[in-house]
């Protein structure tokens, strides 16, 4: 299960990312609401875990935005907030469960196997075709002709974060934490590498130019 945590507690997020990865889950932090709210737009996720109030947009906030765009995903809300307004207000701005502070995990645990069973997201494409060739997303692969290119792992996850966000330019650091952690001490010359590998791999295909360099902000793939 992919989850997207929004908590600004360092010291509760370090936990609730421990305890989850521990678990076999696949999880994503970030502690502002403006980062929620764009990772949550350009990505696939089973649930969203969002902290109440957080600096630059709190959870409430980015879950009435995500729903009035049309997100279709598990959305749950955390807070220390316990009133009954208070888990009104939140289960009207989007979100379909609501967990007071403090909590234990194995109840977290549990509301996030409820709203997965609900499948609320629709499953990504198994092949995604970009121009004339076709991004397998099972064998880690893309086609052209009747040839097959195989990707390593880290050249898959970066090729699809492209794909799912063609023609936005996603920047080093998103990438780096996206791909790689947040913990992660990979050097951003790592990235370049990386695409550098992809690149060379496209342009037996003759589609070298489909990922595009930003100078001093990240890279994009063409539309």
């Amino acid at each position: 299960m992919k989850i997207l945590l929004a908590e600004d507690d360092s010291q509760l997020g370090e936990l609730i990312v421990y305890m989850l990865t521990k678990s076999g889950y696949n999880v994503e932090w970030v502690m502002e609401g403006e980062d929620a709210y764009y990772y949550a737009s350009n990505a696939h996720y089973d649930v969203l875990i969002l902290d109440w109030m957080m600096p630059n947009g709190d959870g409430v906030d980015v879950c009435r935005r995500l729903r009035k765009q049309g997100y279709p995903g598990a959305i749950l809300m955390l807070t220390a907030k316990d009133t009954v307004e208070d888990r009104i207000e939140g289960l009207d701005s989007g979100a379909d469960d609501y967990l007071v502070k403090p909590f234990e995990i194995g109840e977290l645990q549990a509301r996030l196997r409820a709203l997965s069973r609900r499948n609320y997201a629709p499953l990504l494409e198994e092949e995604i075709k970009l121009q004339d060739l076709v991004l397998n997303r099972n064998g880690h692969f893309f086609r052209f002709g009747s040839e097959e290119i195989q990707l390593s792992p880290r050249e898959y996850q970066l090729l699809d974060l492209l794909v799912q966000n063609k023609g936005q330019v996603i920047p080093r650091e998103v990438i780096l934490e996206r791909i790689w952690g947040l913990d992660s001490d990979v050097a951003p010359k790592t990235i370049d590498a990386t695409v550098k590998l992809i690149r060379k791999k496209l342009d037996k295909a003759g589609k070298q130019e489909l990922i595009q360099s930003v100078r001093g902000v990240g890279y994009k793939l063409e539309n």
